[in-house]
């Protein structure tokens, strides 16, 4: 079962989390998304727990907790939804005759 982390502290690491979430079960993956750009945390990731009893354990346990100076908020992970891409996003710009 995959769970949403979100209130993160940008100085939460995978391995604290991973910490965390294997005190409740066992911890299958942990994704903390990286901004491309900065390389920093963007405040939220993804816990994916072997057991939907144990996820359930989790949240009962974690959503609310403070770590790092932060309240966490955890909860099932929503399916991601496709976004529609912006006019123009698949335009090329190579090559081509300019003048």
């Amino acid at each position: 079962m995959k769970l949403y982390v979100g209130n993160l502290s940008f100085e939460t690491t995978e391995n604290d989390l991973q910490d965390l979430f294997e005190q409740h079960g066992q911890v299958g993956e942990v994704a903390l998304m990286m901004d491309r750009m900065t390389g920093k945390s963007r405040g939220f990731a993804f816990v994916t727990m072997n057991e939907k009893a144990e996820a359930e354990a989790a949240i009962s346990a974690l959503n609310g907790k403070e770590l790092n100076g932060r309240t966490l908020s955890v909860s099932e992970a929503r399916p991601r939804e496709e976004r529609p891409r912006p006019y123009g996003a698949k335009r090329s710009f190579a090559g081509g005759n300019r003048r």
